[in-house]
């Protein structure tokens, strides 16, 4: 099975690309600028097209939460009509396609974890942006899994995990918000769940659960208690560690506002699919694992 993964610096992009390592019956092909430019519709399809993949994962995006309040027409033209693109080539290619979508699609004001058939009411332009994303790629390709995750992290790319390690290196405190919650979710686990789920897509003449899904870790936290269980599963692995202070989002203003509950269930896709993401408490073990071993071979060298 080939796999054409949009953008490679994505933690999504990176973590398929190292689990195809050694294998011999998956390929993994990442596919990003300039050669595909989701800002430029017409690098799409040729782009995809040199790929010949079997299915195509939708992973490249714009993500700058805030800075898209100030880059509207970016983040519309590359979440929006740029994953619309994306799932008319594979339409035109023949292919199915697993998109990425975001928490940021809900307001965060249901009292208990989102679902499915859940109303959106994104809260900014970043998850206005990724909603309108979804409903192009929806019309431009009938054989799609839209996956909706939240609170990724990885070894790879920018994310909470390595701003936590980081931060406390050189600080003793950090203050960190306690009225948000989620389900913190590996990129690792994304990538399992992809390709678990892709070969049904490819193979399965008769398949037809394709649609919206939610895909997050199991467990819930807030981000202090996310920031907490880093900072500790990094002491005891011997790395830097801090005091986590709570506060409130008001003491912490940004330009974008970010949903109180991002918190998803991801029961549909385990029916579905017969998978589970791993304990977020126990998936950030390994990827602070790695991160630490990362630095102390680059201090080495």
């Amino acid at each position: 099975m080939r796999l054409a993964v949009t953008g490679r610096e994505g933690q999504v992009a990176a973590s398929l690309v190292e689990a195809a390592r050694g294998r011999d019956d998956l390929e993994v092909v990442a596919v990003g600028r300039p050669a595909l430019d989701l800002a430029r519709p017409d690098t799409v399809l040729a782009a995809l097209e040199a790929a010949r993949p079997d299915i195509v994962v939708s992973a490249a995006a714009y993500t700058a939460v805030d800075l898209a309040e100030d880059e509207k027409d970016l983040a519309f033209a590359v979440n929006a009509t740029g994953a619309g693109k994306v799932a008319d080539a594979a339409a035109r290619l023949g292919v199915p396609v697993i998109h990425l979508s975001t928490d940021y699609v809900f307001d965060g004001t249901k009292g208990g974890p989102y679902v499915e058939t859940d109303p959106t009411a994104p809260l900014g332009v970043y998850g206005a942006s990724k909603l309108a994303g979804e409903k192009a790629l929806a019309a431009a390709n009938p054989r799609h899994l839209i996956l909706r995750t939240a609170w990724v992290y990885s070894p790879f790319g920018k994310n909470f995990v390595k701003t936590m390690l980081r931060l406390a290196a050189d600080r003793d405190e950090i203050a960190v918000v306690a009225d948000q919650w989620g389900n913190p979710t590996s990129a690792l686990d994304i990538a399992d769940a992809i390709l678990h789920a892709a070969p049904k897509l490819v193979d399965g003449r008769n398949f037809a659960a394709f649609g919206v899904y939610h895909l997050a870790g199991q467990g819930e936290t807030n981000w202090s208690g996310f920031a907490r269980h880093i900072l500790d599963t990094s002491q005891a692995f011997g790395g830097p560690h801090a005091t986590v202070r709570d506060i409130a989002t008001i003491d912490y203003p940004t330009k974008a506002r970010r949903p109180q509950n991002s918190r998803l269930s991801s029961a549909k896709f385990q029916g579905v699919f017969g998978w589970s993401a791993s304990q977020w408490r126990e998936a950030i073990q390994e990827v602070v694992r790695r991160l630490l071993l990362d630095t102390r071979q680059a201090l080495s060298v």
